[in-house]
């Protein structure tokens, strides 16, 4: 018996992971206004995507947003009771969702494209005793002085270094993704032709007790590798990384750079085991693009800024990562 329930075609799905500089702009202080602003600004080449025929899961960084709101739980303590670092990954979610929703949502209507859109809050499996856990790597929140971080370390007990010579900032844990608890609903949500926005800040991290129960757990998991682990999930044959380069390169910031254009997934491997990529910037994109392209062959990822998301979803921008 033949299904009516519709398919979705992988060629034509992808998942697009937003940068933070598609969200609030360096130098900006990232009031609502601007972050709606940038963000519907970012929703234009997503939405010629859609006119052109695709589908796609939207997902986005939290990094700013959820360390202001722990600054600001931390500031009113004496007030009200404060927000642990999971239940903030899980408002970031549900307000960031909403944003990027009604400026999807907006811009679609603009060009006469009529589609349901909808946010759903993804709870992503992590090991409670990754060794990560022990081992803060992921930014949050504001940049500070030296002598800021000194004195907030001092303190509040917190983990803050520097982060890529713009300033300082405390750093958090960041377990490895597992798997999504909610993969089967956004499945269906697809194949009912729904546009997407889940997974916002690498989801609300949560871990399996031992009778099978779900417990969160504090900490923020990278957005661009639970990304892949949800493209995987759906079986897209794209993962679209925008963040604020329009190219992948080497020697990053030297008089020696070499921007990249295409590269073989044991190219990618080889340049990440020699240190090309640092954990705090492209080290997690391309961790995330070698494992998904890893994945099935016929799988590919591409990496660059917002302006160029069109061009590089046919190869004429960005840098495109494929199996060979």
């Amino acid at each position: 018996m033949k299904s009516n329930t519709p398919t979705v075609d992988p060629e034509k799905l992808s998942v697009i992971a937003l940068g933070g500089n598609s969200i609030i702009d360096k130098g900006q202080k990232g009031t609502f206004t601007e972050q709606f602003a940038n963000t519907r600004r970012s929703m234009r080449p997503v939405v010629e995507l859609l006119k052109q025929g695709y589908n796609f899961i939207l997902t986005h960084g939290n990094g700013p947003q959820v360390g202001n709101l722990m600054l600001q739980s931390d500031r009113a303590s004496e007030e009200v009771p404060e927000i642990p670092l999971g239940i903030a990954d899980a408002m970031t979610c549900g307000s960031m969702g909403y944003m990027i929703e009604q400026c999807l949502y907006d811009v679609m209507v603009g060009e006469n494209i009529w589609k349901n859109v909808v946010t759903v809050p993804a709870q992503v499996i992590v090991d409670r005793y990754d060794p990560a856990m022990d081992h803060p790597t992921k930014p949050i929140g504001p940049f500070y002085t030296q002598e800021q971080a000194e004195q907030l370390s001092k303190e509040k007990g917190w983990l803050i270094k520097p982060d890529s010579n713009r300033g300082y900032r405390r750093y958090v844990a960041s377990p490895y993704p597992i798997d999504i608890v909610e993969k089967d609903a956004i499945n269906l949500l697809l194949r009912q032709q729904y546009v997407l926005i889940t997974g916002g800040g690498g989801g609300i991290p949560v871990y399996y007790e031992d009778d099978g129960t779900i417990e969160g757990v504090d900490c923020v998991i990278d957005k661009d590798l639970a990304s892949m682990k949800l493209a995987i999930a759906v079986g897209a044959r794209t993962l679209i990384i925008i963040t604020g380069v329009p190219k992948v390169a080497l020697r990053f910031g030297t008089p020696e750079e070499q921007q990249l254009s295409r590269i073989t997934l044991a190219q990618a491997r080889h340049y990440f085991q020699e240190g090309e990529f640092p954990p705090g910037s492209m080290g997690p994109k391309m961790m995330a693009a070698i494992e998904f392209v890893q994945a099935n062959p016929k799988n590919r990822v591409v990496i660059t800024d917002v302006d160029n998301v069109v061009e590089a979803m046919h190869g004429a921008a960005g840098t495109q990562i494929v199996a060979y």
